[in-house]
């Protein structure tokens, strides 16, 4: 399983231990006197609500502030209001900082490379979705050496950065690797980093996520913080149903997305995939975990909680998971095919297309098993085997998602 931090515990806990610049910041409840003279000094504040939610500015959680009195009354809102279906934990108001240059980076687990990878851009702030892939840079990360500050200034030099910047920046990028492998992250992203007219550096938004059986991980030092949820029916149903029984997974996080339905199987690939469809905009509904060798009836019984809740909708199906050592696939994929037949049969056709890659024991039998049905039911489909990357399988399904929502709306 895996945990989850945003931008508030990376200021408290993460940025100063790493040496990492960040922002000055300061946390509802908080004296209206610190407010004032915090204002002050930085020229400006940024009143942000600490919750597990993306897109915050976008959902108007998110402000600007000069005037303490102001300041104080969005502390208290913003910390009473749900974002994306969340209630935050708190409020809390940065520093805001002006940006003569901004800059992303992100940190993950790369099946195509079969190590972690590190990507940066010069075009930090925006979406991630909408950077051109001629203006950021992935490279692969030797979990044993590490990120070193040459890699780092090579990766900016390609990208036009030159200069001592560069090696200040550079250096900054190997603190956030340290932060990353010291830590047992899955995935940690800094958008943007803020870099002044006087070229100093500043990690303004930061969200990571943590690999809760990685050793590092329990030896990290604190605390992670209990945030208020708002459980859906869809995350209470699947939550009791994943205790019903010790055969098989059943664990699912809704990320409130609306395109992609995600039968993901294989523990840490799970978080590859969902981090690699966010990144190509293919706006996953949820997060899911569904190997450990399930029988039948908990595999369709899954899948069909899957369907009932979340099917109608959605942009595309995807069923995609590494290379199983013990799960037969020909078992799971009878149950899933069952599953979808059975939602047709009571709701009527879906025209959406399905994308599945997979590897293990019974993978032709499953294979055939789904292709029967996706033809019945005339559902457009795309088998990949377990020699392309899962990565690659996403980045397609991403892109395909995309494709077919923009069909349907022109069909309209």
């Amino acid at each position: 399983m895996s945990a989850k931090i945003g931008e508030l515990i990376f200021l408290q806990q993460l940025s100063r231990r790493f040496k990492i610049p960040s922002p000055d910041y300061v946390v509802e409840p908080v004296n209206q006197s610190e407010v004032k003279s915090k204002l002050q000094a930085w020229g400006g504040g940024i009143v942000k609500p600490d919750v597990l939610a993306g897109k915050r500015g976008k959902s108007g959680s998110v402000h600007k502030v000069s005037d303490y009195r102001e300041a104080m009354q969005l502390l208290k809102k913003v910390a009473a209001t749900e974002v994306g279906g969340l209630q935050p934990r708190t409020a809390y108001m940065v520093q805001a900082v002006p940006a003569d240059m901004e800059l992303f980076t992100a940190i993950t687990y790369n099946s195509r490379f079969l190590s972690p990878s590190f990507t940066v851009s010069l075009k930090g702030g925006m979406e991630v979705e909408s950077i051109r892939d001629s203006d950021k840079a992935t490279i692969p990360v030797d979990v044993f050496r590490g990120l070193n500050a040459y890699q780092a200034s090579e990766v900016l030099t390609k990208l036009g950065l030159k200069g001592k910047l560069n090696s200040a920046i550079a250096r900054c990028f190997v603190n956030q690797w340290d932060m990353f492998i010291s830590t047992g992250m899955q995935s940690c992203e800094i958008n943007p980093w803020r870099v002044t007219k006087n070229e100093q550096i500043f990690a303004c938004d930061f969200k990571a996520t943590f690999d809760e059986n990685n050793f590092k991980f329990r030896d990290i030092g604190f605390q992670l913080p209990e945030y208020p949820s708002v459980e859906e029916a869809f995350d209470e149903e699947m939550r009791i149903w994943s205790a019903a029984s010790h055969q098989g997974q059943a664990h699912v996080s809704s990320l409130g997305g609306k395109k992609i339905l995600p039968i993901l199987f294989g523990g840490g690939a799970s978080t590859i995939i969902i981090e690699t469809l966010a990144q190509c905009g293919g706006d996953p509904i949820f997060l899911s975990d569904f190997g450990g060798n399930p029988p039948y009836d908990r595999m369709k019984k899954t899948a069909e909680i899957c369907f009932r809740h979340k099917l109608k909708g959605a942009s595309l199906l995807l069923i995609l998971g590494g290379k199983a050592n013990n799960t037969q696939i020909d078992v799971t994929f009878a149950a899933i095919a069952d599953a979808l037949e059975e939602w047709t049969s009571q709701h009527g056709p879906v025209n959406i297309p399905v994308v599945i890659g997979r590897g293990g024991p019974g993978l032709v039998q499953g294979l055939a098993v789904m292709k029967k049905t996706l033809e019945n039911l005339n559902m457009p489909h795309i088998f990949f085997g377990p020699d392309t990357p899962i990565t690659l399988v996403a980045e397609y399904a991403a892109k395909l998602a995309n494709y077919s929502e923009k069909k349907v709306k022109e069909d309209k």
